[in-house]
Protein backbone atom coordinates (compact mmCIF):
# COMPACT_ATOMS: atom_id res chain seq x y z
CA UNK A 1 0.00 0.00 0.00
CA UNK A 2 1.14 3.37 -0.99
CA UNK A 3 1.46 5.99 1.44
CA UNK A 4 -1.12 8.84 0.42
CA UNK A 5 -0.10 12.00 -0.70
CA UNK A 6 -0.94 15.62 -0.70
CA UNK A 7 -2.44 15.24 -4.39
CA UNK A 8 -5.54 12.94 -2.79
CA UNK A 9 -6.56 15.68 -1.24
CA UNK A 10 -7.73 20.04 -1.96
CA UNK A 11 -8.41 23.06 0.22
CA UNK A 12 -11.74 24.22 -0.10
CA UNK A 13 -14.22 26.47 1.45
CA UNK A 14 -16.47 24.33 3.41
CA UNK A 15 -19.67 25.77 4.18
CA UNK A 16 -20.04 27.27 7.78
CA UNK A 17 -16.62 26.23 9.04
CA UNK A 18 -13.84 27.84 7.15
CA UNK A 19 -11.20 26.05 5.16
CA UNK A 20 -11.14 22.37 4.54
CA UNK A 21 -9.72 19.46 2.75
CA UNK A 22 -11.50 17.30 0.63
CA UNK A 23 -11.10 14.31 -1.22
CA UNK A 24 -9.60 14.22 -5.10
CA UNK A 25 -10.40 10.63 -5.71
CA UNK A 26 -12.37 7.73 -3.86
CA UNK A 27 -10.95 5.88 -0.85
CA UNK A 28 -12.37 2.63 0.93
CA UNK A 29 -11.77 1.61 4.74
CA UNK A 30 -8.19 1.82 5.71
CA UNK A 31 -6.33 3.27 2.72
CA UNK A 32 -4.25 6.11 4.01
CA UNK A 33 -5.10 9.46 2.16
CA UNK A 34 -1.86 11.52 3.55
CA UNK A 35 1.15 10.89 5.75
CA UNK A 36 2.72 13.91 7.36
CA UNK A 37 5.91 14.60 9.21
CA UNK A 38 5.17 17.13 12.50
CA UNK A 39 6.23 21.06 11.16
CA UNK A 40 7.46 20.91 14.78
CA UNK A 41 7.27 18.80 17.83
CA UNK A 42 8.49 18.39 21.56
CA UNK A 43 7.99 15.74 24.05
CA UNK A 44 6.11 16.69 27.43
CA UNK A 45 7.83 18.08 30.60
CA UNK A 46 7.22 15.00 32.44
CA UNK A 47 8.77 12.83 30.34
CA UNK A 48 11.90 14.46 28.64
CA UNK A 49 13.97 11.38 30.08
CA UNK A 50 11.85 8.81 28.87
CA UNK A 51 11.39 9.19 25.40
CA UNK A 52 13.13 10.16 22.59
CA UNK A 53 13.01 13.80 21.13
CA UNK A 54 13.32 12.38 17.42
CA UNK A 55 10.92 9.35 17.09
CA UNK A 56 8.82 9.73 20.15
CA UNK A 57 9.62 5.96 21.04
CA UNK A 58 9.77 5.37 24.80
CA UNK A 59 13.09 3.52 25.61
CA UNK A 60 14.96 1.99 28.42
CA UNK A 61 18.39 3.67 27.72
CA UNK A 62 18.59 7.19 26.26
CA UNK A 63 21.72 8.89 25.02
CA UNK A 64 21.47 12.59 26.34
CA UNK A 65 22.73 15.16 23.89
CA UNK A 66 26.57 16.12 25.94
CA UNK A 67 25.90 19.79 25.45
CA UNK A 68 22.56 20.64 26.82
CA UNK A 69 21.82 17.65 29.14
CA UNK A 70 18.23 18.32 28.09
CA UNK A 71 17.69 16.47 24.73
CA UNK A 72 17.42 12.46 24.41
CA UNK A 73 17.93 10.09 21.69
CA UNK A 74 17.21 6.56 20.81
CA UNK A 75 20.56 6.46 19.55
CA UNK A 76 23.28 8.44 17.31
CA UNK A 77 20.74 8.24 13.94
CA UNK A 78 18.53 9.75 16.01
CA UNK A 79 20.51 12.76 17.76
CA UNK A 80 21.95 13.26 13.76
CA UNK A 81 18.02 13.79 12.46
CA UNK A 82 17.30 16.00 15.61
CA UNK A 83 20.38 18.26 14.66
CA UNK A 84 18.79 20.71 12.56
CA UNK A 85 15.67 21.48 14.69
CA UNK A 86 17.82 21.02 17.95
CA UNK A 87 20.85 23.09 17.27
CA UNK A 88 19.03 26.57 18.13
CA UNK A 89 17.39 24.98 20.98
CA UNK A 90 20.16 23.76 22.81
CA UNK A 91 22.79 26.82 22.87
CA UNK A 92 19.40 28.55 23.82
CA UNK A 93 18.68 26.47 27.25
CA UNK A 94 22.80 26.82 27.92
CA UNK A 95 22.35 30.47 27.60
CA UNK A 96 19.34 30.47 29.39
CA UNK A 97 20.10 28.14 32.22
CA UNK A 98 17.15 26.11 32.32
CA UNK A 99 14.58 24.59 30.46
CA UNK A 100 11.41 26.46 29.77
CA UNK A 101 7.92 24.23 29.42
CA UNK A 102 6.76 22.72 26.58
CA UNK A 103 4.57 25.21 25.33
CA UNK A 104 7.44 27.62 24.93
CA UNK A 105 9.85 24.83 23.57
CA UNK A 106 7.69 24.09 20.86
CA UNK A 107 6.58 28.20 19.69
CA UNK A 108 10.53 28.46 20.00
CA UNK A 109 11.06 25.37 17.69
CA UNK A 110 8.38 26.80 15.22
CA UNK A 111 9.86 30.17 15.23
CA UNK A 112 13.21 28.89 14.02
CA UNK A 113 12.16 26.67 11.33
CA UNK A 114 10.02 29.77 9.92
CA UNK A 115 13.48 32.06 10.86
CA UNK A 116 15.84 28.97 8.83
CA UNK A 117 12.77 28.91 5.86
CA UNK A 118 10.16 32.02 5.73
CA UNK A 119 6.74 32.12 6.41
CA UNK A 120 5.87 30.63 3.13
CA UNK A 121 4.49 27.19 1.76
CA UNK A 122 6.74 25.05 3.22
CA UNK A 123 7.56 21.95 0.93
CA UNK A 124 4.29 19.01 1.09
CA UNK A 125 2.63 21.92 3.13
CA UNK A 126 -1.07 22.91 2.09
CA UNK A 127 -1.28 25.90 4.46
CA UNK A 128 1.58 27.98 6.21
CA UNK A 129 2.30 28.01 9.99
CA UNK A 130 1.43 32.01 9.22
CA UNK A 131 -2.26 30.85 8.28
CA UNK A 132 -3.24 28.66 10.69
CA UNK A 133 -6.25 29.58 12.80
CA UNK A 134 -5.49 31.00 16.18
CA UNK A 135 -8.51 31.93 18.29
CA UNK A 136 -6.18 34.28 20.17
CA UNK A 137 -9.44 36.72 19.61
CA UNK A 138 -12.04 34.09 21.73
CA UNK A 139 -9.76 33.42 24.65
CA UNK A 140 -11.16 34.60 27.91
CA UNK A 141 -9.78 36.23 30.54
CA UNK A 142 -7.91 33.47 31.90
CA UNK A 143 -6.57 32.13 28.63
CA UNK A 144 -5.52 36.08 27.97
CA UNK A 145 -3.35 35.85 31.40
CA UNK A 146 -1.69 32.29 30.47
CA UNK A 147 -0.65 33.90 27.09
CA UNK A 148 0.76 36.62 28.31
CA UNK A 149 2.44 34.83 31.01
CA UNK A 150 3.77 32.70 28.36
CA UNK A 151 4.58 35.10 26.10
CA UNK A 152 6.75 36.55 28.74
CA UNK A 153 8.40 33.46 29.55
CA UNK A 154 9.21 32.89 25.80
CA UNK A 155 11.01 36.76 25.53
CA UNK A 156 13.56 35.96 28.22
CA UNK A 157 14.61 32.48 26.70
CA UNK A 158 14.29 33.54 22.73
CA UNK A 159 18.03 34.18 21.86
CA UNK A 160 19.08 37.96 20.98
CA UNK A 161 21.11 36.84 18.00
CA UNK A 162 17.77 35.26 16.42
CA UNK A 163 14.92 36.87 14.19
CA UNK A 164 13.11 39.11 16.52
CA UNK A 165 9.51 38.72 16.01
CA UNK A 166 6.31 41.29 17.11
CA UNK A 167 4.32 40.55 20.20
CA UNK A 168 1.63 39.66 17.71
CA UNK A 169 3.33 37.21 15.79
CA UNK A 170 4.29 35.54 19.08
CA UNK A 171 0.66 35.33 20.77
CA UNK A 172 -0.37 34.28 17.31
CA UNK A 173 2.17 30.94 17.26
CA UNK A 174 0.65 30.18 21.07
CA UNK A 175 -2.75 30.16 19.68
CA UNK A 176 -2.09 27.93 16.54
CA UNK A 177 -0.57 25.34 19.35
CA UNK A 178 -3.25 26.26 21.85
CA UNK A 179 -6.11 24.76 19.06
CA UNK A 180 -4.05 22.64 16.74
CA UNK A 181 -1.75 20.77 18.98
CA UNK A 182 -1.80 17.19 17.57
CA UNK A 183 -0.97 14.78 20.33
CA UNK A 184 1.57 12.04 19.54
CA UNK A 185 1.90 8.90 21.32
CA UNK A 186 4.44 6.17 21.87
CA UNK A 187 5.28 3.59 19.50
CA UNK A 188 2.19 1.35 21.13
CA UNK A 189 -0.17 4.28 21.02
CA UNK A 190 -1.13 3.98 24.70
CA UNK A 191 0.72 7.08 26.12
CA UNK A 192 0.41 10.28 25.09
CA UNK A 193 4.01 11.60 25.20
CA UNK A 194 4.65 15.24 23.33
CA UNK A 195 2.61 17.07 21.10
CA UNK A 196 3.58 18.65 17.62
CA UNK A 197 1.94 20.82 14.75
CA UNK A 198 0.90 19.19 11.47
CA UNK A 199 0.09 22.50 9.36
CA UNK A 200 -1.97 19.96 6.85
CA UNK A 201 -4.41 17.77 9.64
CA UNK A 202 -4.86 21.16 10.80
CA UNK A 203 -6.92 22.32 8.08
CA UNK A 204 -8.86 18.64 8.53
CA UNK A 205 -12.46 19.82 10.34
CA UNK A 206 -14.01 18.32 13.10
CA UNK A 207 -17.05 15.87 13.14
CA UNK A 208 -18.68 13.80 15.94
CA UNK A 209 -19.38 10.69 13.25
CA UNK A 210 -16.48 11.06 10.65
CA UNK A 211 -14.70 9.56 7.71
CA UNK A 212 -11.31 9.16 9.02
CA UNK A 213 -9.18 8.80 11.58
CA UNK A 214 -5.50 9.87 12.54
CA UNK A 215 -3.25 7.87 14.06
CA UNK A 216 0.97 8.49 15.12
CA UNK A 217 2.19 5.80 13.54
CA UNK A 218 6.83 5.68 13.03
CA UNK A 219 7.38 9.11 13.57
CA UNK A 220 4.40 10.65 11.36
CA UNK A 221 0.55 10.73 11.68
CA UNK A 222 -1.75 9.08 9.32
CA UNK A 223 -4.85 10.55 8.11
CA UNK A 224 -6.90 7.17 7.17
CA UNK A 225 -10.25 6.48 5.60
CA UNK A 226 -13.09 4.78 7.98
CA UNK A 227 -15.12 3.81 5.32
CA UNK A 228 -15.86 4.58 1.11
CA UNK A 229 -15.50 8.04 0.69
CA UNK A 230 -16.54 9.37 -2.90
CA UNK A 231 -14.01 12.24 -4.67
CA UNK A 232 -15.18 15.63 -3.92
CA UNK A 233 -16.64 14.86 -0.29
CA UNK A 234 -15.04 16.48 3.08
CA UNK A 235 -12.61 15.11 5.21
CA UNK A 236 -13.44 14.83 8.91
CA UNK A 237 -12.02 13.25 11.76
CA UNK A 238 -13.49 13.98 15.47
CA UNK A 239 -11.22 16.13 17.54
CA UNK A 240 -12.89 14.85 20.91
CA UNK A 241 -14.24 11.30 22.44
CA UNK A 242 -17.41 10.46 20.94
CA UNK A 243 -18.76 8.87 23.81
CA UNK A 244 -20.63 11.59 25.10
CA UNK A 245 -24.08 13.14 25.00
CA UNK A 246 -24.52 15.80 22.19
CA UNK A 247 -25.10 18.73 24.50
CA UNK A 248 -21.65 17.89 26.24
CA UNK A 249 -19.80 17.20 22.92
CA UNK A 250 -20.54 20.50 21.72
CA UNK A 251 -20.15 22.13 24.96
CA UNK A 252 -16.76 20.83 25.37
CA UNK A 253 -16.15 21.98 21.54
CA UNK A 254 -17.03 25.27 22.44
CA UNK A 255 -14.88 25.35 25.06
CA UNK A 256 -11.73 23.72 23.75
CA UNK A 257 -12.11 24.76 19.51
CA UNK A 258 -13.98 27.82 20.15
CA UNK A 259 -17.25 26.42 17.57
CA UNK A 260 -20.23 25.18 17.32
CA UNK A 261 -20.70 21.62 16.73
CA UNK A 262 -23.41 21.24 13.79
CA UNK A 263 -22.58 17.98 12.51
CA UNK A 264 -25.47 15.67 12.14
CA UNK A 265 -25.24 13.18 15.26
CA UNK A 266 -25.37 16.94 17.39
CA UNK A 267 -28.09 18.19 15.26
CA UNK A 268 -30.41 14.94 15.56
CA UNK A 269 -29.02 14.48 18.77
CA UNK A 270 -28.83 10.75 17.30
CA UNK A 271 -27.61 8.07 20.43
CA UNK A 272 -28.65 10.42 23.08
CA UNK A 273 -31.53 8.21 23.97
CA UNK A 274 -28.95 5.66 24.25
CA UNK A 275 -26.40 7.26 26.34
CA UNK A 276 -29.14 7.80 28.72
CA UNK A 277 -30.89 4.43 28.10
CA UNK A 278 -33.26 3.56 30.68
CA UNK A 279 -34.95 0.30 32.00
CA UNK A 280 -38.29 0.00 29.90
CA UNK A 281 -39.90 -2.47 32.04
CA UNK A 282 -40.84 -1.52 34.84
CA UNK A 283 -39.87 2.15 33.58
CA UNK A 284 -38.20 3.83 36.21
CA UNK A 285 -39.90 7.32 37.35
CA UNK A 286 -38.05 10.70 35.85
CA UNK A 287 -36.67 11.84 39.73
CA UNK A 288 -34.90 7.80 40.29
CA UNK A 289 -33.36 8.62 37.32
CA UNK A 290 -32.17 12.07 38.69
CA UNK A 291 -31.08 10.91 41.78
CA UNK A 292 -29.23 7.91 39.63
CA UNK A 293 -27.36 10.05 37.62
CA UNK A 294 -26.34 12.16 40.63
CA UNK A 295 -25.40 9.03 42.76
CA UNK A 296 -23.17 7.93 39.47
CA UNK A 297 -21.06 11.38 39.13
CA UNK A 298 -20.39 11.05 42.95
CA UNK A 299 -19.57 7.89 42.75
CA UNK A 300 -16.89 8.48 39.67
CA UNK A 301 -15.35 11.25 41.89
CA UNK A 302 -15.06 8.67 44.70
CA UNK A 303 -13.39 6.32 42.25
CA UNK A 304 -10.84 9.09 41.06
CA UNK A 305 -9.72 10.12 44.12
CA UNK A 306 -9.09 6.50 45.34
CA UNK A 307 -7.32 5.76 41.88
CA UNK A 308 -4.97 8.67 42.51
CA UNK A 309 -3.86 7.19 45.33
CA UNK A 310 -3.67 3.95 44.45
CA UNK A 311 -6.48 2.39 46.40
CA UNK A 312 -7.58 -0.61 43.88
CA UNK A 313 -9.74 -2.38 46.10
CA UNK A 314 -11.93 0.78 47.36
CA UNK A 315 -12.38 1.73 43.55
CA UNK A 316 -13.74 -2.10 42.93
CA UNK A 317 -15.54 -2.01 46.10
CA UNK A 318 -17.20 1.88 44.50
CA UNK A 319 -17.81 0.08 41.29
CA UNK A 320 -19.88 -2.83 42.54
CA UNK A 321 -21.97 -0.92 44.87
CA UNK A 322 -22.57 1.49 42.06
CA UNK A 323 -23.08 -1.10 39.18
CA UNK A 324 -25.84 -2.98 41.43
CA UNK A 325 -27.49 0.50 42.33
CA UNK A 326 -28.18 1.22 38.61
CA UNK A 327 -28.95 -2.02 37.35
CA UNK A 328 -32.91 -1.85 37.85
CA UNK A 329 -32.55 2.02 36.66
CA UNK A 330 -29.87 1.97 33.56
CA UNK A 331 -30.26 0.00 30.19
CA UNK A 332 -26.98 -1.38 29.53
CA UNK A 333 -25.83 1.65 26.73
CA UNK A 334 -26.16 4.10 29.56
CA UNK A 335 -23.15 6.45 29.57
CA UNK A 336 -22.88 6.04 33.35
CA UNK A 337 -23.02 2.17 33.58
CA UNK A 338 -20.37 1.84 31.14
CA UNK A 339 -17.94 3.97 32.57
CA UNK A 340 -17.99 1.83 35.64
CA UNK A 341 -17.65 -0.56 33.82
CA UNK A 342 -14.84 0.26 32.27
CA UNK A 343 -12.63 1.27 35.72
CA UNK A 344 -13.78 -2.07 37.36
CA UNK A 345 -12.68 -4.10 34.19
CA UNK A 346 -9.52 -2.27 34.04
CA UNK A 347 -8.67 -2.51 37.78
CA UNK A 348 -9.94 -6.21 37.80
CA UNK A 349 -7.88 -7.11 35.38
CA UNK A 350 -4.73 -5.45 37.53
CA UNK A 351 -6.01 -6.84 39.87
CA UNK A 352 -5.26 -10.39 38.33
CA UNK A 353 -8.99 -11.06 39.15
CA UNK A 354 -9.53 -11.46 35.48
CA UNK A 355 -12.73 -13.83 35.80
CA UNK A 356 -14.46 -10.73 37.71
CA UNK A 357 -13.02 -8.56 35.49
CA UNK A 358 -13.98 -10.50 32.03
CA UNK A 359 -17.97 -10.33 33.18
CA UNK A 360 -17.60 -6.66 33.12
CA UNK A 361 -15.45 -6.46 29.86
CA UNK A 362 -17.98 -8.14 28.10
CA UNK A 363 -20.76 -5.94 28.77
CA UNK A 364 -18.90 -2.72 28.09
CA UNK A 365 -18.21 -4.02 24.69
CA UNK A 366 -21.79 -4.81 24.02
CA UNK A 367 -22.69 -1.47 25.20
CA UNK A 368 -20.06 0.06 22.88
CA UNK A 369 -21.14 -2.09 19.85
CA UNK A 370 -24.25 -0.04 20.10
CA UNK A 371 -22.51 3.92 20.53
CA UNK A 372 -19.54 3.83 18.27
CA UNK A 373 -18.59 3.55 14.48
CA UNK A 374 -17.60 0.31 13.82
CA UNK A 375 -14.43 1.43 13.10
CA UNK A 376 -13.62 3.60 15.75
CA UNK A 377 -9.89 3.25 17.49
CA UNK A 378 -11.19 3.26 20.90
CA UNK A 379 -13.70 0.87 20.34
CA UNK A 380 -10.82 -1.38 19.08
CA UNK A 381 -8.52 -0.80 21.91
CA UNK A 382 -11.49 -1.34 24.26
CA UNK A 383 -12.43 -4.50 22.56
CA UNK A 384 -8.72 -5.52 22.66
CA UNK A 385 -8.23 -5.36 26.22
CA UNK A 386 -11.46 -7.13 26.56
CA UNK A 387 -9.96 -9.75 24.46
CA UNK A 388 -6.98 -9.84 26.32
CA UNK A 389 -8.96 -10.30 29.97
CA UNK A 390 -11.17 -13.36 28.62
CA UNK A 391 -8.41 -14.88 27.59
CA UNK A 392 -6.26 -14.27 30.88
CA UNK A 393 -9.61 -15.96 32.41
CA UNK A 394 -9.60 -18.77 30.43
CA UNK A 395 -12.35 -17.83 28.10
CA UNK A 396 -10.76 -19.24 25.42
CA UNK A 397 -13.63 -18.84 22.34
CA UNK A 398 -14.90 -15.64 23.90
CA UNK A 399 -11.02 -13.93 24.26
CA UNK A 400 -10.15 -15.49 20.58
CA UNK A 401 -13.48 -13.70 19.18
CA UNK A 402 -13.20 -10.30 20.28
CA UNK A 403 -9.05 -10.55 19.80
CA UNK A 404 -10.36 -10.98 15.62
CA UNK A 405 -12.77 -8.45 15.71
CA UNK A 406 -10.32 -5.76 17.23
CA UNK A 407 -7.91 -6.94 15.00
CA UNK A 408 -10.12 -6.16 12.36
CA UNK A 409 -10.90 -2.57 13.66
CA UNK A 410 -7.12 -1.93 14.10
CA UNK A 411 -5.94 -3.25 10.43
CA UNK A 412 -8.41 -0.04 9.28
CA UNK A 413 -7.85 2.84 12.39
CA UNK A 414 -4.03 2.27 12.85
CA UNK A 415 -2.67 -0.13 9.62
CA UNK A 416 -0.85 -3.41 9.57
CA UNK A 417 2.43 -1.85 10.33
CA UNK A 418 1.52 -0.52 13.04
CA UNK A 419 3.08 -1.96 16.22
CA UNK A 420 -0.03 -2.30 18.83
CA UNK A 421 -1.53 -3.93 15.28
CA UNK A 422 1.64 -6.44 15.06
CA UNK A 423 1.11 -7.65 18.83
CA UNK A 424 -2.87 -8.09 18.02
CA UNK A 425 -1.50 -10.43 15.18
CA UNK A 426 0.73 -12.28 17.35
CA UNK A 427 -1.86 -12.95 20.13
CA UNK A 428 -4.31 -13.86 17.65
CA UNK A 429 -2.31 -16.36 15.92
CA UNK A 430 -1.87 -17.82 19.58
CA UNK A 431 -5.24 -17.50 20.31
CA UNK A 432 -6.55 -19.20 17.31
CA UNK A 433 -3.86 -22.13 18.00
CA UNK A 434 -4.99 -22.54 21.64
CA UNK A 435 -8.64 -22.66 20.51
CA UNK A 436 -7.93 -25.44 17.91
CA UNK A 437 -6.09 -27.38 20.70
CA UNK A 438 -9.18 -26.37 23.41
CA UNK A 439 -11.75 -28.23 20.66
CA UNK A 440 -9.71 -30.97 20.52
CA UNK A 441 -8.45 -31.40 23.67
CA UNK A 442 -9.84 -29.64 27.16
CA UNK A 443 -7.54 -31.31 29.03
CA UNK A 444 -4.66 -30.94 26.97
CA UNK A 445 -5.42 -27.74 26.54
CA UNK A 446 -5.27 -26.53 30.35
CA UNK A 447 -2.36 -28.55 30.75
CA UNK A 448 -0.43 -26.21 28.00
CA UNK A 449 -1.94 -23.21 29.54
CA UNK A 450 -0.39 -23.53 32.62
CA UNK A 451 3.03 -24.14 31.08
CA UNK A 452 2.26 -20.62 28.97
CA UNK A 453 0.94 -18.77 31.69
CA UNK A 454 4.39 -19.52 33.47
CA UNK A 455 6.11 -18.30 30.65
CA UNK A 456 4.13 -15.23 30.72
CA UNK A 457 3.70 -15.10 26.73
CA UNK A 458 1.14 -12.25 26.87
CA UNK A 459 1.35 -9.29 28.97
CA UNK A 460 -0.06 -8.74 32.15
CA UNK A 461 -2.23 -5.53 32.56
CA UNK A 462 -0.57 -2.73 32.94
CA UNK A 463 -1.12 -0.93 36.37
CA UNK A 464 -4.48 1.42 35.79
CA UNK A 465 -3.50 4.99 35.00
CA UNK A 466 -5.65 7.94 35.51
CA UNK A 467 -4.88 9.41 32.34
CA UNK A 468 -7.53 9.02 29.42
CA UNK A 469 -6.11 7.14 26.36
CA UNK A 470 -4.26 9.74 23.94
CA UNK A 471 -6.37 11.67 23.03
CA UNK A 472 -6.12 13.21 19.11
CA UNK A 473 -5.89 16.66 19.57
CA UNK A 474 -3.34 18.29 22.79
CA UNK A 475 -5.05 20.99 24.76
CA UNK A 476 -2.65 23.10 27.01
CA UNK A 477 -3.52 21.54 30.18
Amino acid sequence: MTIGSMENVEVFTSEGKGRGLKATKEFWAADVIFAERAYSAVVFDSLVNFVCHTCFKRQEKLHRCGQCKFAHYCDRTCQKDAWLNHKNECSAIKRYGKVPNENIRLAARIMWRVEREGTGLTEGCLVSVDDLQNHVEHFGEEEQKELRVDVDMFLQYWPPQSQQFSMQYISHIFGVINCNGFTLSDQRGLQAVGVGIFPNLGLVNHDCWPNCTVIFNNGKIELRALGKISEGEELTVSYIDFLNVSEERKRQLKKQYYFDCTCEHCQKRLKDDLFLGVKEDPKPSQEVVKEMIQFSKDTLEKIDKARSEGLYHEVVKLCRECLEKQEPVFADTNLYTLRMLSVVSEVLSYLQAFEEAAHYARRMVDGYMKLYHPNNAQLGMAVMRAGLTNWHAGNIEVGHGMICKAYAILLVTHGPSHPITKDLEAMRVQTEMELRMFRQNEFMYHKMREAALNNQPMQVMAEPSNEPAPALFHKKQ
